[in-house]
């Protein structure tokens, strides 16, 4: 079996490096950084390095015979928390894993994957720890594969895809948290003796509360410019746990993956058990330099269609919440023409016949169109979008149910819900079970069907707006702890499924807010909805905290109607990353009109330095009553920036600030856009500057109002 595999290997064009008696080094490498495993004279596998790139990777000798173990098992001589935890068939609690072989493999010039062999020397269980370094964009992925030939299954309790040990005098921890509408909030502490874990438990809505991301700062804070540190999220689009555990000699290990909370698990013999990836970087200069390989990843790799332009677009939701007709939604569509938007997108509310869809109570489940609303169907609007050179979209939640619907009277089999016990509803609905093949070809079908029938939608906004709770699956029967990874391999097939079938239709990942926003769906995805609190101030936090990790064209921002603020101010802070209005069009005045048509030209015309340019975070919203940050492009030619003022204290003002980024030698024109008639601007015209005076005078870029905003043009001579 084992000439196999390493036969198989050598087909497929893998080098493969088979167990010598002296101590091996295995690489995995970026541009800018190394992890180095060191496969030891005891068989053990030993993380020996990670962090800035060795110049020449020394022999296996000079490293010092490391003590930390690459993923950690349970039940024998390791007294702290365990990467996997298993029993076998005879109820031994212990595994040992000792290092097989590796193998690499390049797919192209960039990405080297890399496979390290794991086997327990008694029991027939293979661990296999794959690596995928991305050389350029200086970002991992690792995940974790669990394989055995024992006679009956074995039940996993921990399966991490990801453990790493570090070494510092401190480490500090930044995180991020919130609930519905006050999403991504952010705090910095140090990690102290014990076990932190951040972790989620609810399921579908997988970070209501807490946010499968984290930043950890080695020795002392790091900032924007200064500091080592790795940044790093799960790409699971469920339960996670991030654990952090600092031992009697100060030494940090960390352990991040599926939450094994109510979810052990039951492995048949032969079957493969694949976590998730997580995602990671090193920076040795601040937290800039981190966002800045994840984002260029993310725009190659990790979010759908990432070199693809995005569909600037009009929502009803504020508009009309599920008070519309035809006549209505018609008049959106030429509004959505006036203001040179590029699609309608048609919300809530336009379902369900027998338990119509005229709130939040009933339909959810029956995806007809409502024949009251809509008498001609969809096809009418469709049609009369491809009329005025505009895009349709439409809004589902497939996932969920409302009990008061057909579907709920039809399939109570279908339902998540535990037996002998009070359904219990959020947001008067419940989860389908999507465990099961027959729920998974219905939400499947949803989607499908409709663009089936209206093949001209160019446009889905998926939402989730509930979490699991009183959960049990009737499909699931005695494995009920499967429930929570099943679900969202369930999720996953189905999405894949549609994109086999529709490869590029764009879809906004929508989970009552942000609820759900994770490169586990973001493949699938070309943009998620931030939040569903749409207060631009609040926005400022909400969008700065998503910058850390995801780049500017996965975030939708929407100029609405909350909060009091300038049509200005609220455009502004929008298009700071995937911009859309959700407003009543018809109650702009002529010059708040004007100034909307004139953005939106703006925005088209620079979208591709915010959506793909290098991000720089200049002044945090935590540290001033101000944000100002900018986006520069590859070839440093052209910047946009942005200068938020929030709610300064009166006579406050602000000091200069100093650009990065650019080139110094070039000469830059120096403009503001986006300017509203009758509002005092910040600059005077166009003037010219080096970049070497830009990056090291700066330039005075906020009002002292409050509540006002600067849009910066800067382009090279």
């Amino acid at each position: 079996m084992k000439k196999l595999w390493i036969l198989i290997l050598l087909i497929l064009g893998a080098s493969v490096t088979i167990i010598a008696q002296s101590e091996i080094l295995i690489p995995v490498s970026t541009q800018n950084s190394d992890l180095i495993f060191k496969a030891g004279d005891d068989n053990r596998l030993y993380q020996a390095y990670f962090g800035q790139k060795l110049l020449q990777t020394p022999e296996s000798d000079a490293f010092p015979r490391p003590d930390h173990i690459a993923y950690i098992t349970s039940g024998t001589d390791d007294l702290f928390e365990p990467a996997i935890r298993i029993t076998h068939n005879d109820g031994n609690p212990s595994l040992e894993l000792n290092y097989v072989s590796h193998e690499t493999e390049k797919q192209g010039d960039n990405v080297t994957i890399t496979h390290i062999r794991l086997k327990d020397p008694q029991y027939p269980v293979v661990v296999i720890l794959h690596f995928k370094a991305y050389y350029l964009e200086n970002v991992i992925e690792q995940q974790v594969e669990i394989i055995h030939q024992e006679k009956q299954p074995v039940m996993l309790y921990n399966y991490a895809s990801f453990m790493m040990h570090f070494d510092a005098s401190a480490y500090w921890l930044t995180q991020f948290h919130g609930d519905w509408a006050e999403e991504m909030k952010m705090q910095e502490s140090e990690l102290t003796s014990g076990i932190k874990i951040i972790d989620s438990k609810l399921g579908t809505r997988a970070h209501m509360y807490q946010t499968p991301v984290f930043m950890l700062s080695l020795n002392e804070r790091s900032d924007e410019n200064h500091g080592e540190l790795i940044a790093g999220t799960l790409g699971w689009s469920g339960n996670f746990r991030f654990l952090f555990e600092i031992d009697e000699n100060n030494s940090l290990r960390v352990i991040s993956g599926i939450n094994p909370y109510a979810s052990e698990y039951s492995l048949e013999p032969g079957r493969s058990f694949i976590t998730p990836s997580f995602v990671f970087t090193y920076s040795n200069q601040g937290k800039g330099l981190a966002s800045r390989n994840l984002h260029k990843w993310a725009v190659k790799y990790g979010v759908m269609d990432g070199g693809q332009p995005r569909y600037t677009l009009l929502n009803n939701w504020e508009t009309t919440y599920f008070n519309f007709n035809e006549e209505k939604l018609i008049a959106l569509l030429d509004d959505t023409k006036k203001m040179g938007l590029d699609l309608f997108l048609l919300d809530d509310g336009w379902f369900a016949n027998k338990y119509p869809r005229d709130n939040d109570r009933a339909g959810l489940g029956d995806w007809q169109e409502n024949k009251a609303k809509l008498p001609n169907g969809l096809g009418v609007l469709t049609r009369e979008a491809e009329n005025r050179n505009v895009k349709f979209g439409i809004w589902i939640e497939p996932e969920m149910v409302n009990p008061k619907s057909e579907l709920y009277e039809k399939h109570p089999d279908w339902i998540l819900k535990l037996p002998n016990r009070p359904e219990h509803y959020y947001r008067n609905q419940l989860v389908l079970d999507l465990t099961n093949p027959q729920v998974q070809d219905f939400v499947f079908n949803v989607a499908d069907g409709l663009m089936t029938h209206y093949p001209d939608i160019a446009f889905f906004k998926w939402d989730c707006n509930r979490m699991m709770t009183n959960a049990y699956s009737p499909y699931l029967k005695n494995k009920q702890s499967h429930l929570y990874i099943d679900y969202v391999n369930g999720l996953y097939k189905v999405l894949d499924r549609f994109r086999q079938k529709y490869p590029h239709v764009p879809m906004m990942l929508c989970s009552g807010g942000g609820g759900r926003v994770d490169y586990g769906a973001l493949r699938y995805f070309t943009e998620f909805w931030a939040s569903d609190n749409t207060d631009p101030l609040e926005r400022v936090y909400i969008q700065w905290g998503y910058s850390y990790f995801f780049p500017a064209l996965s975030v939708c921002n929407h100029i609405t109607s909350w909060g009091k603020q300038s049509i200005k101010f609220r455009t502004d802070v929008a298009m700071m990353g995937k911009m859309g209005f959700d407003i009543q069009v018809n109650e702009l005045s002529d010059k708040e009109l004007t100034f909307c048509q004139d953005a939106v030209k703006n925005y088209k015309r620079l979208s591709d330095v915010i959506w793909r340019g290098d991000l720089y975070r200049l002044i945090s919203p935590y540290a001033e009553d101000r944000a100002v940050l900018m986006y520069v492009n590859g070839g440093k030619d052209k910047a946009l920036l942005f200068s938020y003022t929030l709610n300064p204290r009166f006579g406050e003002s602000f000091n200069v600030v100093r650009l990065q980024g650019l080139d110094p030698v070039k000469t830059y024109a120096v403009q503001e856009i986006n300017q509203f008639p009758g509002i005092r601007n910040i600059l005077s015209g166009k003037s010219l500057y080096t970049g070497d005076y830009l990056m090291n005078v700066g330039l005075t870029v906020s009002s002292s109002l409050p509540l006002t905003s600067t849009v910066i043009e800067i382009t090279a001579e």
